[in-house]
């Protein structure tokens, strides 16, 4: 064998053991990918479809309120309220507001002159900051819950702050000839607390606390959702 020969033989020794390690590092790599999409992607989700309308009945029909057998709504995503005889929930950005097909927010950052100010057909925060005030017989420069006057990420967030739902109790009493104090224990009733007792903030959900005023007896003026 002459040199030449010997020198090829040397290099591509090397290269095949590179080519058989580089092998070795793959297949396990592209077996975990599809072994894991199929467990992760296919297998989990279709064992959670198939296991959830009867662990979890309420919650895998997407949380519906009824009454009377009527829809109406789902106790985790907002909608509007405007008459002065219901709580009302935080600003909305999802579509053109409370769209459940469209949940969004505004992309503005916190230094955004838009977001702060307004704009033609976009409220800002002083404005709906403003509005909230009238709305609720407050003076001007009251301090109010951030919630009040801000847009959650989602645009469809069902819940406001303990305090946003105090601010709205005189309103609410006043339109529905009840005391303040029956329209607060209703609030205290339906406040949720932290998760765990440490996760999030209290919370009231819109919607429930709503159709328990309606269920309020000796009203002036009744209401009724729908």
């Amino acid at each position: 064998m002459t040199d030449t020969n010997q020198a090829l033989e040397r290099t591509a020794v090397p290269v095949r053991l590179r080519r058989a390690r580089l092998g070795e590092q793959l297949r396990p790599a592209i077996l975990g990918v599809v072994v894991l999409t199929l467990l992760t992607g296919c297998g989990f989700p279709l064992l959670l479809f198939a296991i959830g309308p009867s662990l979890f009945p309420h919650q895998a029909s997407g949380s519906l309120l009824r009454r009377g057998g009527l829809v109406i709504g789902s106790k985790l995503i907002s909608q509007e309220f405007t008459r002065p005889e219901y709580f009302q929930p935080r600003p909305s950005a999802a579509g053109g507001g409370y769209d459940g097909t469209s949940s969004g927010g505004t992309n503005l950052g916190p230094n955004n002159f838009r977001l702060r100010n307004g704009a033609a057909g976009f409220a800002g925060i002083r404005q709906l900051a403003e509005e909230y005030r009238q709305n609720n017989n407050l003076a001007t420069g009251t301090p109010i819950p951030i919630d009040a006057a801000t847009r959650s990420g989602s645009g469809l967030d069902p819940d406001i702050s303990p305090a946003n739902a105090a601010l709205q109790i005189p309103r609410i009493a006043r339109a529905r000839g009840l005391s303040e104090g029956v329209v607060a224990q209703l609030v205290t009733n339906h406040t949720t607390g932290r998760q765990f007792g440490f996760l999030g903030n209290p919370r009231v959900s819109v919607l429930e606390l709503n159709l328990a005023l309606d269920q309020l007896p000796n009203q002036a003026t009744p209401s009724r959702l729908r």
